[in-house]
């Protein structure tokens, strides 16, 4: 099989997969008899990248393989495609997923000793409905509480292919940085849609629910509240550790 054809059948699989897809992935196109060599299907996808140059979509990989996703650049105006109203995340949600990611395995109470608060249920129930992140097991002391850790589904949606590409923590001045995506608005909440940055986040999309918005209002108001002083708490103990957290 020449080049030109490898390159048109890995493209029109990244086009019309509704996930990113691996080596493997891209490796089972093709019958036992007619496989191409990994570094032939690694050079289709270099190409590929090459040939995307100066348009506006680009070969991205992330931690669950390759995929064709919207320059970041052209999210202003891909964004109109769809009219629903995107989902809005609180600084709350937001300053826990940043302590998972950074110290994770973290249990429930790890967060709440970081942020000076407790953490509403709906908060943890919302980031493991989204997919963000799991349980990765228990901690051997009374009570047996769950540990957390990210998933690559949180790394893909924040196109990342490993957690040492997260920003270093002396980078970060403000929660919201994480992602210039989840801006906060002037009541302190952020919105975030991976449809205005990904071609290929319908998938994760669908996974989106109401919860994010009506569920817990009333529990995520006090934490909320103590958003400054959380923050600044925040920032302190996560720099004491660095951000050198791996997933179990």
């Amino acid at each position: 099989m020449d080049r030109d054809e490898l390159m048109n059948i890995v493209e029109a699989a990244l086009l019309a997969a509704p996930r990113p897809l691996d080596m493997d992935a891209l490796m089972a196109l093709f019958p036992e008899g007619g496989r191409p060599e990994r570094s032939e299907l690694k050079d289709a996808l270099t190409a590929l990248g090459e040939r995307y140059e100066g348009r506006g979509v680009e070969i991205a990989e992330v931690a669950s393989g390759f995929r064709v996703q919207v320059r970041t650049r052209y999210s202003e105006w891909v964004s109109r495609l769809w009219e629903e109203r995107p989902p809005r995340y609180s600084r709350a949600l937001l300053e826990t997923m940043a302590i998972i990611a950074y110290r994770q395995p973290v249990t429930r109470g790890d967060i709440e000793q970081i942020r000076g608060v407790a953490v509403a249920t709906s908060i943890i129930r919302t980031l493991l409905d989204r997919g963000w992140v799991r349980v990765v097991g228990q901690r051997d002391v009374p009570g047996h509480p769950e540990m957390f850790g990210t998933t690559k589904g949180f790394l893909d949606y924040f196109g990342l292919k490993r957690l040492d590409e997260l920003p270093s923590l002396a980078e970060i001045r403000d929660i919201a940085e994480l992602n210039p995506e989840l801006d906060f608005d002037d009541e302190g909440s952020a919105s975030a849609s991976p449809m205005a940055d990904y071609a290929d986040a319908d998938a994760d999309a669908d996974a989106v629910t109401s919860e994010v918005d009506t569920d817990g209002t009333d529990e995520e108001a006090d934490a909320d509240a103590a958003g400054t002083d959380a923050g600044q708490a925040l920032e302190h103990e996560l720099d004491d550790d660095g951000a050198d957290a791996t997933v179990h």
